[in-house]
């Protein structure tokens, strides 16, 4: 089965991309500007799905200057994105952890995701 990424209806923003030849990860962007209060927790729209194949997640993950620059962590720290998800869109969920509002633009890289395979217990 493929596995890749598509827009949402009506999505014009970047794709997600591997920043180098050996990323893990690929560099998935805000759909929107989004401002984030303090102490709270919002969903990020992304503008984009993901197809997988059985035994496939997507594990979404923090990038790693967010708590540092902006204040922001993933509150489960980690987002599995199921095969049987699709055809909907991928949220971020972000908890501002800092004293000031905290602003994600339009664009700017929030996570990435990593595809990944998992098996089943003989008796599932």
């Amino acid at each position: 089965m493929e596995r890749h990424f598509e827009p949402i209806a009506g999505y014009t923003g970047p794709m997600p991309q591997r920043a180098t030849a050996y990323s893990a990860g690929y560099d998935i962007a805000a759909a929107g500007t989004v401002v984030i209060k303090p102490g709270k927790i919002v969903l990020i729209p992304t503008g984009i799905k993901a197809k997988l194949g059985p035994y496939e997640h997507l594990e979404l993950v923090s990038r790693s200057s967010l708590p540092r620059k902006r204040h922001l962590v993933m509150p489960n720290s980690i987002g599995i994105i199921d095969s049987d998800y699709y055809p909907h869109e991928i949220m971020g969920q972000f908890w501002n952890i800092g004293q000031v509002p905290a602003v994600i633009n339009a664009g700017d890289r929030i996570m990435q995701g990593i595809f990944r395979s998992y098996l089943l217990t003989d008796d599932d």
